[in-house]
């Protein structure tokens, strides 16, 4: 079992940043490949950005690239995600999730544990 727990989350003007944490506790957290998700009201949920298990492979989602910026501390079980020149359409709640197994994946029903989520709010 892995219990994931995110922070950081609020209301910010467009072009602001925030940095969301996501701490861990339970088992080993450096066995597991880590991703950030979000999910605006009516919408699916959709993959934003994931690290491989060691912190050495990340990969973005096409609307964050150049913008989010997602890293883990293995000593600290501890991932964050560094939005800067946040967009309105950035608005969502932002989750984090585990994957067993180390290995990156896009997939939402390819992760093992969720946390609650933090919200972002991004005016205009």
């Amino acid at each position: 079992q892995v219990q994931l727990v995110e922070s950081g989350g609020g209301l910010v003007q467009a072009g602001g940043t925030l940095r969301l944490s996501c701490a861990a506790s339970g088992r080993t957290f450096s066995s597991y490949a880590m991703g950030w998700f979000r999910q605006a009201p009516g919408q699916e949920r959709e993959f934003v950005q994931g690290i491989n298990r060691r912190g050495d492979i990340t990969y973005r989602g096409d609307s964050v690239k150049g913008r989010f910026f997602i890293s883990r501390d293995n000593a600290k079980m501890t991932v964050y995600l560094q939005m800067n020149s946040l967009k309105p359409e950035d608005t969502a709640v932002y989750y984090c999730a585990a994957r067993a197994g180390g290995q990156l994946s896009l997939a939402v029903n390819s992760y093992d544990y969720w946390g609650q989520g933090t919200r972002v709010t991004v005016s205009s």
